[in-house]
């Protein structure tokens, strides 16, 4: 279930998107599947290789792409593997 996100934040992530932007959007979510894990970050690209090659650098497989047909395909970021590269992205500050 996801919750605590803002519509213009939607908006904004699906711009930096369509404009071929790896972009990011980290909002509250709970899942049954990942006790403790509070948050999730979605990355995401219309250019699918570039989103591909940005997910290389983090050791992230280009299967673990969720394929959308409205063209928001993004990988999703959970636990430690998604404050790792929030870090590394100098993002991390922006939901902890």
């Amino acid at each position: 279930m996801a919750f605590g996100i803002k519509r213009q934040e939607i908006k904004e992530w699906k711009r930096k998107i369509d404009e071929g932007e790896i972009a990011f959007l980290t909002h509250y979510w709970l899942d049954d599947r990942f006790p403790g894990s509070k948050t999730v970050t979605k990355v995401g690209c219309h250019d699918l290789e570039k989103l591909a090659e940005w997910g290389r650098k983090y050791g992230l497989k280009k299967e673990w792409i969720h394929h959308r047909r409205d063209g928001y395909s993004h990988f999703d970021l959970i636990g430690e593997r998604q404050k790792e590269i929030l870090h590394k992205e100098g993002l991390l500050h922006h939901i902890w």
